[in-house]
C-alpha cells in the first residue's frame, strides 16, 4: 500500500452530505462543509501567466477569488458556458490559514446525504494512473458520483498561479 493510500479516510467515515456537480454527463461531489456558496456565471477577469487551468478572478463582495476551471483542470474539452455554468466557492486549507476558491462546473445537481454503505473505496486503474483527487466513489439512486478530494483538486494548482491571481490584500 502507498503512503497516499494509507492517507485517505476510510470508507465509513466519508458518509456525509455532498454537493453535487455536473461535468459533462458525469456527476461529481464535493463534502457540503468544505462549499462556501454557490454562485452563478460572473464576469472573470483573466489574469496574465496564472497556468491553463485558472479562468481568472471574480470580485465577490470586495474579495477577490481566484477561479479554477475544473475541466481543464480534469483534462477534458472546454465548452462554452451556458446559463446552468456555475462557480462553486469552496474554503480551502492553505499555508497560512483558510483561502476561499472558485471552481467553475457545468452545472450545480442538489445536495445528497450520502450513506456509508453507499459509497466505495476509488477504483485502482493501476500504477499510472493518479486518482489522489478522487475521496470515494458514490452509488446513489442507480447512478455512479465521484466525490472529489477539494484539497487534492486544489494542491495541484501551481502556488504560483494562485499567487499571481490573487489581489495584495488576499495574499497576506
Amino acid at each position: 500500500m502507498t503512503q497516499a493510500a494509507d492517507a485517505r479516510p476510510r470508507v465509513d467515515e466519508l458518509a456525509a452530505k455532498y454537493l453535487t456537480f455536473r461535468l459533462g454527463s458525469e456527476e461529481y461531489g464535493l463534502e457540503i462543509l468544505k462549499v462556501r456558496e454557490i454562485i452563478g456565471l460572473m464576469h472573470i477577469t483573466a489574469v496574465p501567466r496564472t497556468g491553463d487551468c485558472i479562468r481568472g478572478v471574480i470580485n465577490l463582495r470586495g474579495r477577490i477569488i481566484p477561479v479554477l476551471e475544473l475541466r481543464k483542470r480534469f483534462g477534458m474539452e472546454t465548452i462554452p458556458d451556458t446559463e446552468q455554468t456555475s462557480i462553486i466557492v469552496v474554503d480551502s486549507e492553505k499555508e497560512g490559514g483558510t483561502s476561499q476558491m472558485g471552481i467553475l462546473v457545468d452545472g450545480v445537481c442538489e445536495v445528497l446525504d450520502i450513506g456509508a454503505d453507499e459509497i466505495d473505496p476509488p477504483p485502482s486503474f493501476g500504477d499510472g494512473v493518479d486518482m489522489s483527487f478522487i475521496r470515494a466513489v458514490a452509488k446513489c439512486r442507480g447512478e455512479v458520483k465521484i466525490l472529489l478530494d477539494t484539497e487534492q483538486i486544489l494542491s495541484a494548482v501551481p502556488r504560483q498561479a494562485l499567487s499571481g491571481a490573487m489581489a495584495p490584500e488576499n495574499r497576506e
